[in-house]
């Protein structure tokens, strides 16, 4: 047994009735990148992922194909595997709710709950929806469906066994107030209280007549066990849960209770009331965290196959390369919101961040040191560093901290964005100290010290991006030659002579800048045809989170659906509501703000959005002082691409308002949550 400190992530088992899409693979990366992390950082991990094997929906599947259960089963499980190896998916088990070791747990269990009176066998009659394999009463229906899916609901009565849940409402309540971080976002918690408990807490149907694929209760074979009873458990005996064997047992012992399960916010109640109530019959500890992210949508709304606008991730993946994918899945979208895939928002992000900023990053610093220093890190003097230098020594030493507290709350965006406020440093950094014009001049001392700095930067870098992407850290490390004490994660603490001496490859770019008309058109062909643009029919459709989006355009043609048409207003045209819905705008807190030099209408604000600290620049310094705009709320218009104002680059805009020569920022209340959407 590990002394190491441990840490248990999970995702939910995934339900293969057929393959799987970027949303899914949305939840993978993000458990990979937390699980990396901790493994970095010294953890013994146990990473879980897996399939949830059982049910009517399968069963049908399978039958429609012509094929049994387990022969239907086993070509999606193949594509699943070979879809996580292709995103280097670091899991450490997959668990099958089919193998043996699971069954027999779960018919054990379920023996158990029935002698402690906590199920009993009674007849159920109500709403049941097949594609979300969940019971409804009446009230719970949206307009007669099923209020997950919106799809239709048949009504069913059969003979059925039963969990006491009210018996352990008191409890689960007593523990959500003791342990107020169980459930994160925040929001999530109110909506399973006032949504699920407070009306009334149904016991819940755990067994079903009407098929056969799944696990039989033991005593009564006709029974088949209810989906979430079957597949929630799969989270203990994964890792050893009821097992005869000493050293399964002994696992079980070491990871559980779990850190975090990480799941999407359609199985947020699953997981946070009927997973915590079989835990508690069954005597064990609950998890630390159940953590409901947010979904991935296309246009059109929620990925489906019936609307044909599902994104295959191997598509992207053999086009970009995983990580790009990776990158984008975890930087575009703040963890635990809704956002909107795009193939302009992928490609932008690609090109912005990846190409320009980081890619452009290694590339000149190799090239610079291949012209200047013979392709080897020179040693730099020890004379006293340069105010320049210690900026960005400094400011390396502080985004590892950043870093490592953002992860620490599942705040992926946020840590990337940190590390790209250092990467844009970086970059600042050469074209202030100009190695080049240094070469020139001969001044050798100033030019190894200047190249050193260079190198130090994208070594942190490069060691904070391991748990994002894989493939660019492997690579840039083998090209600058770095040994495994140079290259820890530790050793981001440390911006000191660790690259002194290497020899460091000449290579070509990493990610090569993208053409964005030519990619959309590819992206198109390939997923199959059009992505569909959300119908304007009077209702917002939900809106990018994104950082990156198309210019500004003053005009107001466009197209249809947007053509503009005579307004109340003289001289106002009116738009359609798809192009309202392109604008994000998102509440802000200015944390910082400063003149922005040799402009006298421009403040280089810092705005909190929540999940990230955007920088704005805005012309508003007639009207504010710097000090006057600290701790205001604003609202800002997220999606703008970004520009540069006097050379400094701006993220957004501040919404206000004007007359004459008066201007006032639109704000919100000061309670109003940074990040909250204005619609």
């Amino acid at each position: 047994m590990t002394s190491k400190q441990t840490f248990y992530v999970t995702t939910p088992i995934y339900y293969p009735s057929n393959k799987l899409h970027i949303g899914h693979a949305y939840t993978t990366v993000a458990a990979d990148a937390l699980a990396r992390y901790k493994r970095l950082s010294g953890f013994d991990v146990m990473f879980l992922t897996g399939t949830d094997e059982h049910g009517q929906k399968i069963q049908a599947s399978a039958e429609q194909a012509g094929q049994e259960p387990l022969e239907f089963l086993q070509g999606i499980i193949d594509w699943i595997m070979q879809l996580w190896e292709r995103l280097d998916i670091s899991y450490d088990r997959f668990i099958r709710t089919t193998e043996i070791r699971h069954t027999v747990v779960v018919q054990a269990l379920f023996e158990r709950l029935i002698r402690q009176g906590d199920i009993y066998l009674s007849d159920y009659e109500g709403w049941y929806c097949t594609p979300c394999e969940s019971f409804w009463l009446e009230r719970e229906l949206v307009d007669g469906k099923c209020p997950d899916c919106h799809r239709e609901v048949e009504f069913t009565k059969e003979e059925s066994y039963f969990f006491r849940m009210s018996k352990y409402v008191d409890q689960l309540l007593e523990f959500y107030e003791q342990h107020p971080d169980f459930i994160q976002p925040e929001s999530r918690k109110q909506e399973m209280i006032n949504n699920f408990i407070k009306p009334g807490l149904q016991d819940l149907c755990v067994s079903r007549t009407s098929f056969h694929w799944g696990i039989h209760v033991k005593s009564n074979p006709k029974h088949v066990v209810y989906v979430w009873l079957d597949a929630l458990t799969n989270y203990i005996t994964a890792i050893g849960y009821g097992s005869d064997k000493p050293e399964e047992q002994a696992t079980f012992e070491q990871f559980w209770p779990a850190n975090v399960h990480l799941v999407g916010k359609e199985i947020v109640r699953f997981h946070t009331i009927y997973w915590p109530i079989f835990l508690m019959a069954l005597g064990l500890p609950l998890p630390h965290k159940v953590y409901a992210h947010g979904w991935l949508l296309m246009k059109d709304g929620k990925m489906s196959k019936s609307k044909g606008n599902v994104i295959d991730p191997n598509v992207l993946i053999e086009r970009y390369g995983r990580d790009a994918i990776r990158y984008f899945l975890l930087r575009d979208v703040p963890f635990g919101q809704d956002g909107v895939f795009t193939p302009e928002a992928l490609i932008e992000r690609l090109n912005f961040d990846l190409a320009n900023d980081l890619g452009n990053l290694v590339h000149r610093t190799v090239a610079m040191l291949h012209k200047f220093s013979g392709g080897v890190v020179p040693n730099p003097s020890e004379e006293a560093p340069s105010p320049l230098d210690e900026d960005l020594s400094n400011l390396a030493r502080s985004t590892i901290h950043a870093v490592e507290e953002h992860l620490e709350k599942l705040e992926f965006s946020m840590a990337l964005s940190a590390i790209w406020t250092l990467v844009r440093r970086a970059n600042k950094y050469i074209d202030e100290a100009a190695p080049w014009a240094l070469h020139r001049t001969g001044d050798e001392v100033r030019l190894h010290i200047v190249l050193h700095q260079m190198v130090e930067a994208i070594r942190v870098i490069t060691i904070l991006l391991q748990p994002f992407m894989t493939d660019f850290p492997r690579a840039v490390r083998a090209q600058f030659g770095w040994s495994d004490e140079a290259f820890a994660w530790a050793a981001a603490h440390d911006f000191a002579l660790h690259s002194r001496g290497n020899t460091v490859v000449e290579a070509g770019p990493i990610f090569p800048r993208l053409d964005i008309k030519e990619e959309v058109e590819a992206l198109t062909a390939l997923t199959g045809g059009p992505l569909k643009e959300a119908p304007s029919d009077g209702e917002p459709k939900p809106t990018a989170n994104r950082t990156a989006s198309t210019e500004v355009v003053k005009e107001t043609s466009g197209s249809a659906n947007n053509a503009a048409v005579s307004s109340d207003i003289p001289g106002i045209a009116t738009i359609g509501m798809d192009t309202f819905a392109a604008v994000e705008l998102r509440v802000g807190e200015i944390v910082s703000a400063a003149k922005v030099e040799k402009a006298d209408k421009l403040l280089q604000l810092q705005v909190h959005l929540g999940s990230e600290i955007r920088q704005v620049v805005s012309g508003i310094a007639k009207h504010f002082t710097p000090e006057a705009l600290i701790g205001r709320k604003v609202i800002v218009v997220v999606n703008l691409k970004p520009v540069k104002l006097r050379g400094v680059e701006s993220n957004g805009m501040i919404l206000a308002a004007s007359e004459g020569e008066r201007l006032e920022l639109v704000t919100v209340p000061s309670d109003m949550p940074n990040g909250s959407v204005v619609r």
